[in-house]
């Protein structure tokens, strides 16, 4: 009895383990069953529009105006006028220079003058008298002409006399130096008492106007050349103002207020960088800006009216260092694509070619966008939906 009674137990649990198993395996057929959701990416969809294009070129400042003060006259300088480091007006006298000699010269200039002037007059009588005296034959026709001709000679000496003393009272007021231009007064390379000649080649002072600043910035040839290509094939427009305007960043990465223009170019390519020279204006009320400064000039080079940018954050680059996205595609798959960029523009990217309008391409979730993988697209920067 106790034989079959082991017997019904191991029937009975068989049973048992037997009915576990099965439900475990109905349990896992059921959770295998059910396919993963498709992964989510944010997308943006790509849409043409308007981007005025700059360019971004370095440079130096320098005054508009400057002036390197020389003497016109020999002599010893007497006293500096002005104060080191000032703003000065034209016209203003900087330096004395000790005048007696050309106080003299000016003196016998006119005394010369007036002698001139008085023998011109006894002359002229002279030669009046004759006039009378020639018509009734009373003197010959050759002492006529005589008094004629001394007279001619001292009207001319007098017109000399005359131009003597204008040169004498312009040394004389040569040796007051004065400011040929209005502007900042740099440092004396000259004291009281110091030796000077007319135009030498040292400068007593130099004089800079600091009102409104040229910067000189320079661009490749290969750029201008591109900008050129861009504006003939009807890429790029020019700008509707008749002189483009210029943006300027400081040294220390701060805007300059107020904006410029660009003023000229040069027509003659340096040999040396392969590069030409573009000069710009700058209004400079406060003189912020100061001679010999290094800047950085933002040019406007025109404006592209189909633009496509795309986040730089959404391109990658393939071994061949060709840029790449990942846009959605047909039955909303992944696909790679290449694309030619120009240039940056923020922080984006300016995409001339691979990518056109309505394409949808992948900023967000791109480590789980495989080629070929289907996703599910969300505008980029949505909130994730809760699980």
């Amino acid at each position: 009895m106790q034989g079959i009674h082991k017997i019904k137990l191991f029937a009975l649990l068989g049973v048992i383990v037997a009915g576990m198993m099965l439900i475990i395996g109905c349990g896992k057929k059921t959770t295998t069953s059910a396919p993963p959701p498709p992964p989510e990416v944010g997308v943006i969809v790509v849409q043409p529009q308007r981007v005025a294009l700059t360019t971004e070129l370095p440079g130096r400042t320098s005054p508009c105006q400057v002036a390197e003060v020389r003497p016109q006259v020999n002599g010893i300088i007497q006293k500096r006028v002005f104060t080191e480091g000032s703003d000065v007006k034209a016209g203003e006298v900087l330096y004395r220079i000790d005048p007696a000699t050309y106080q003299a010269a000016f003196a016998s200039a006119k005394a010369s003058q007036a002698r001139a002037e008085a023998n011109l007059g006894t002359l002229r009588l002279k030669e009046e008298r004759y006039g009378d005296l020639v018509k009734i034959k009373a003197v010959s026709q050759q002492d006529y002409d005589d008094a004629h001709a001394a007279l001619k000679q001292a009207e001319a000496d007098v017109a000399s006399a005359k131009a003597a003393v204008e040169s004498a009272r312009i040394n004389l007021d040569y040796t007051r130096v004065k400011a040929p231009i209005s502007g900042r007064i740099g440092r004396s390379t000259v004291t009281d008492g110091a030796l000077v000649t007319a135009s030498q080649p040292a400068a007593l002072a130099t004089i800079q106007y600091l009102g409104s600043m040229y910067v000189d910035v320079t661009q490749s040839t290969a750029e201008l050349l591109k900008l050129k290509q861009s504006l003939a094939n009807g890429v790029m427009k020019k700008g509707s103002s008749a002189q483009a305007p210029v943006k300027l960043l400081l040294e220390d990465g701060s805007s300059y207020p107020l904006p410029g223009v660009l003023k000229f170019s040069e027509v003659t390519v340096d040999q040396s960088t392969g590069s030409i020279t573009l000069r710009a204006i700058f209004p400079n009320p406060k003189q912020t800006l100061l001679p010999g400064m290094f800047v950085r000039a933002i040019l406007e080079e025109g404006i592209n009216e189909q633009a496509i940018l795309i986040p730089q954050r959404g391109v990658s680059r393939n071994p061949k260092s060709e840029a790449m996205v990942m846009v959605v595609g047909a039955e909303e798959k992944v696909e790679p694509r290449p694309i030619k960029v120009v240039r940056t523009i923020g922080d984006n990217w300016l995409v001339s070619e691979g990518l056109k309008a309505g394409d949808r391409v992948i900023l967000e979730g791109i480590q789980r966008a495989r080629p070929g993988t289907t996703v599910k697209v969300v505008p980029f920067g949505a909130k994730p939906e809760a699980k």
